[in-house]
């Protein structure tokens, strides 16, 4: 069983979607990231055994996005492509896919992460207009034909992009969040605290250079644009909730995520490899956890599972990590499995987490979050801010929708 190694990394910037990057494919974010890896490592592109690539908006046209990104970028066409679909924690089930296959000597040098743009969805018809289609392209003769169109509406012909909706539930990721923090009694100040802090963090680490260390440019951008060094904690109280406008709802667009444009990959090695091509590793992937639990019980709790059973198993508590990354899908979320972990949920509690050793860089409330790109965003950053501060352990955690999550150890 090999030891698997953090050697590298590169990401795109972060930006809104529907702004910079509008008419850049989720295919060529992946490869400037892939390419941006390559640069900032000096690996030589031979030398890559795979390519596993988290999407979550899939595009019916390029449904292997994974190996369409190795022919776009420097990697060399015999590099073995692997596409992942696992929501939010795409990027680190891709990562978990590449470790293993390490761990088990399939492989010695990989690239893994995720990529997700926003901006450029497949649109899509209702169902009916699907059906009415397909009928007409099978059709063999033409009566048949204009019998299939008889049958649409002019509603049928409107666009429809994808959905945030839950399929087993009929409830988006925000509404969810909501039942949440209710149950949880998460207050709207500490929402909007979680958010301004998000912001400052992330502000100060594209100022003095943390972030931007990260980031190959992309069409001139060069650092995440949704960063808000200007907010203050006013501004954030004075915004409506936007997913329970019943004078009850606590979730806004200044203490959720935000839709995002990103590509984010991480450099992979056996130990072995890393120690024969001269390169010190940033951090080592010690372990991690995959769960689901059931939506009803709380669509974005599977970090309260997670991370408890990824700790147990190696007898440590959070007071043992000395950094910890939580992806902000939204500030309530995240308050809520802090509750988790202290508390016990359904799982033994494992203790608090102190404010100076979590997302001490922001997160993705101000650095944003494009889906599948936040797991190798996360672990990077991770890995780097470790190796700056000589921390032993960090604790990645991030949730999903569908009622997943991710936890993965770091250690150095």
């Amino acid at each position: 069983m090999k030891k698997v190694a953090i050697v590298g990394g590169a990401r795109t910037p972060f930006v809104k979607a529907l702004t910079h990057f509008r008419t850049i494919p989720a295919v060529d974010l992946a490869a400037s990231a892939v390419n941006g890896v390559l640069d900032k490592s000096g690996v030589d592109p031979t030398k890559i055994d795979a390519l596993h690539l988290g999407t979550t908006v899939v595009n019916p046209r390029m449904p292997h996005l994974g190996r369409e990104a190795i022919f776009r970028s420097r990697l060399r066409p015999t590099t073995h492509g692997l596409t992942v679909t696992d929501n939010c924690i795409g990027g680190t089930s891709a990562l978990i896919s590449l470790a293993d296959a390490i761990t088990l000597g399939r492989h010695e040098v990989g690239i893994a992460g995720g990529v997700e743009s926003m901006s450029n969805t497949t649109v899509m018809v209702s169902e009916r207009a699907s059906a009415a289609l397909r009928d007409a392209s099978a059709a063999r003769d033409f009566k048949s034909k204009l019998s299939a169109f008889a049958r649409l509406r002019p509603a049928d012909l409107g666009p429809s992009l994808p959905g945030v909706e839950e399929p087993s539930t009929g409830l988006t990721m925000g509404e969810h969040c909501e039942l949440m923090v209710k149950e949880w009694g998460i207050s709207r100040e500490d929402q909007d605290g979680l958010a301004y802090r998000s912001h400052m963090r992330a502000a100060a680490a594209t100022e003095d250079g943390r972030l931007t260390a990260e980031i190959t440019p992309v069409d001139g951008i060069d650092h995440d644009t949704i960063v808000r060094p200007s907010t203050t904690r006013e501004k954030l109280a004075s915004l409506k909730p936007v997913f329970d406008t019943s004078g009850s709802g606590t979730l806004t667009a200044g203490n959720s995520s935000p839709l995002t444009d990103g590509a984010a990959f991480v450099l992979l090695m056996s130990g072995e490899r890393a120690k024969a091509e001269g390169l010190e590793p940033i951090a080592w992937i010690k372990d991690s956890e995959t769960v689901g639990i059931d939506p009803n019980d709380g669509l974005l709790m599977g970090p309260g599972v997670a991370v408890p059973r990824l700790l147990a198993r190696h007898g440590l508590s959070l007071s043992d990590i000395d950094l910890i990354e939580i992806h902000e899908a939204f500030a309530g979320q995240v308050l809520c499995n802090l509750a988790a972990w202290e508390k016990g949920w359904k799982e033994d509690p494992v203790g608090s987490v102190p404010s100076d050793r979590l997302n001490v860089m922001g997160g993705s409330i101000a650095i944003g979050h494009p889906f599948a790109a936040t797991g190798g965003r996360i672990v990077l950053s991770l890995a780097h801010e470790m190796k700056r501060r000589d921390a032993k352990l960090g604790l990645v955690s991030i949730c999903a929708a569908g009622g997943q999550a991710c936890a993965m150890l770091l250690e150095r």
